[in-house]
Parts: structure tokens; sequence; C-alpha cells
């Protein structure tokens, strides 16, 4: 377990927008509540609560990975429009005390789904 500091900066905040995430059409989630974790020089990414997804999309996957700064991260594909996107979801049921904020959200792979801040 790595902890984060200067040299591998990680910031949560709440984004005041709306986000919705869908597959053709289909939303599978959207909420106010989203947060946002940057990490290092990655693209900002939006964790979506649980309760304002649509689990009943979503399949879980026997995929782990591994961050020595957040955990280990479970997945989910989607299943809607009749289609399977497999692994476009990931979460990380328990991070690393330095993360507990994420714990119980979800976050999408931007070029499995589609992710919009709406107004």
């Amino acid at each position: 377990m790595r902890l984060p500091g200067p040299d591998h900066p990680i910031t949560i905040t709440e984004n005041p927008k709306r986000i919705r995430v869908s597959l053709d059409g289909v939303v599978i989630a959207e909420t106010t509540h989203a947060l946002k974790l940057k990490e290092a020089s990655y693209p900002a990414v939006n964790y979506v609560p649980r309760k304002d997804a649509n689990m009943s999309l979503l399949a879980r996957t026997e995929r782990v990975t591994h961050c020595p700064y957040k955990g280990d991260a479970n997945y989910f594909s989607v299943v809607a429009g009749g289609k399977t996107v497999e692994n476009a979801i990931w979460t990380y049921e328990t991070p690393f005390p330095a993360m507990t904020e994420i714990t119980g959200h979800l976050a999408f792979y931007p070029d499995k789904v589609k992710i919009e801040e709406v107004t």
C-alpha cells in the first residue's frame, strides 16, 4: 500500500454537476452526488454512488486488478440495449484507508460508455 503524496497526488472532490452514464441511449446511472478523483497526471474520473446506478443492468465479472494507492478493483459488465460491454465499470469495494470516500461508488470507462455532464 502506498500513500498519495507530492510524487503521486490524489484528490477527491464532490462534482457539483449532474453526471449521466449511458449505453446506446439506455441510462445506466445518473447522479448529482458524483465524486471526482484526480490522480497524478491521469484524467479525472467521476465515481458514481451505486445507489444512483441501475444495478440490474450490471453483471459482475471475475476481473480484479490492483492499484498500490487505492487497493483491489472489481469489475462489472454492462448489459443493455441488446448488447454486453465487458468490464466497462470498476469499483473499489474495500479501498485502502486513504481512499475510503470511494467505497460504494462505480467508475466507468469513457471508451466503453457515454459519460456526460448534464444541466
